[in-house]
């Protein structure tokens, strides 16, 4: 039986500037989708896998971050005595015990790989996830957690995979599969590929802001220098575990990815998170109505 994940790492110490100016005084993680911050979809995510153990990566300016996770007297205090109990238990939701989170600097931007490296002495000898925030993930089980169930079966290490366009090949790492594994959730991997182009993609499934990884990865990230776009790439250490004769999986997700790092991703996520919600459900969708019929009448 494949050993427990209970330590989750989340990168965040990248400054954001697709979003600027926004992000030049707010990171880009907790910019809110909806009324949550994207970090906390992640941490809820993770919640529901059974982590325990968050470790940030961050970076110079992440101050506002840090602070999001602390407890806060005053605005409890306040809310207590207006009776505001609903708000309270979501405030509640948002504060993390002591101890059970850990920051890392990343003092250069030298890649995912080398972020996930930082914190190698806190993952130890043990199993651990990787989640990208700029990932968001409507399922009904959420992603993290269809991955673990699938692991605890398999062990080895798992990536969460999607299918792309060839021509969005360059945006990501692409997975090199036998041949006939078209079905399932499950298919094992024998290559991956960093950003290739199109034409050099070995399939069409994507690596997307989830792994489950074996402790053997931070050894493999000692040994690499720089790769694609001279960063330290965290593909290419996963790809090493291959030719160590270590499993490999792609896990295809049930659910909707939003890429939250971009500006059109981002308000595809607000609109859809928008409408999952009972309350804002029927004037956003009124609005919208509203503004198509425009458009077509306008043409």
């Amino acid at each position: 039986m494949a050993k427990k994940v209970t330590k989750a790492i989340f990168p965040v110490a990248g400054l954001g500037t697709r979003f600027l100016p926004a992000t030049k005084s707010v990171p880009k993680e907790i910019m809110t989708l909806v009324d949550r911050p994207l970090v906390q979809y992640a941490i809820d995510e993770a919640r529901a896998a059974g982590i325990k153990e968050f470790i940030f990566v961050t970076s110079r300016g992440k101050g506002a971050l840090e602070d999001y996770f602390d407890h806060s007297p005053v605005l409890e205090q306040e809310l207590r005595s207006k009776g505001k109990t609903e708000l309270m238990e979501i405030l509640k939701s948002t504060n993390m015990d002591s101890g059970a989170i850990a920051y890392i600097r990343q003092h250069k931007a030298l890649g995912l790989g080398h972020a996930v490296w930082c914190a190698r002495r806190l993952i130890g000898n043990e199993p651990f996830a990787v989640m990208l925030p700029d990932d968001v993930i409507a399922a009904d089980k959420p992603c993290l957690q269809q991955m673990i169930e699938a692991y605890n079966e398999t062990g080895g290490n798992m990536v969460a995979a999607m299918e792309v366009d060839p021509e969005k090949s360059s945006s990501y790492g692409m997975l090199d599969i036998d041949e006939g594994q078209t079905d399932g959730e499950l298919v094992k991997v024998k290559g991956m590929v960093e950003k290739p182009k199109a034409e050099d993609a070995p399939s069409n499934l994507a690596v997307i802001g989830r792994y489950i990884l074996s402790p053997n990865v931070l050894k493999n990230l000692n040994q690499l220098k720089s790769g694609s776009g001279g960063e330290i790439q965290l593909t290419d250490a996963i790809a090493a575990e291959l030719t160590q004769g270590n499993d490999v999986y792609g896990y295809r997700f049930k659910g909707q990815r939003f890429d939250c790092g971009s500006k059109s991703g981002f308000l595809q996520a607000t609109v859809s998170f928008g409408l999952a919600r009972e309350e804002l459900r029927d004037d956003l969708r009124a609005y919208l109505q509203d503004i198509m019929q425009g458009e077509t009448a306008a043409q």
